[in-house]
């Protein structure tokens, strides 16, 4: 599952100051410096969900590795 982006929020709310002020002090949600959140797959944008492949810099989630792993140069064996 994706996060959604709350920036979608905002263009909606640029017309109306005090809406959008209240929005940017309840629900934007905080930048995270470390922890699950940080690492976001880099096919299809899932964070912190399963498997995580960050090793060698790949940053792609257990599904999109998957896809792609022979495309990779990864050998699947029995």
């Amino acid at each position: 599952m994706t996060t959604s982006d709350p920036r979608k929020m905002l263009s909606q709310l640029k017309n109306k100051p005090q809406k959008l002020k209240r929005f940017e002090k309840y629900n934007l949600p905080k930048e995270r410096k470390c922890g699950r959140h940080t690492a976001k797959c880099t096919r299809c944008g899932r964070t912190g969900v399963g498997g995580f492949v960050g090793k060698y810099g790949l940053r792609y989630c257990r599904c999109c590795f998957r896809d792609i792993a022979t495309k990779l140069g990864f050998k699947k064996y029995n």
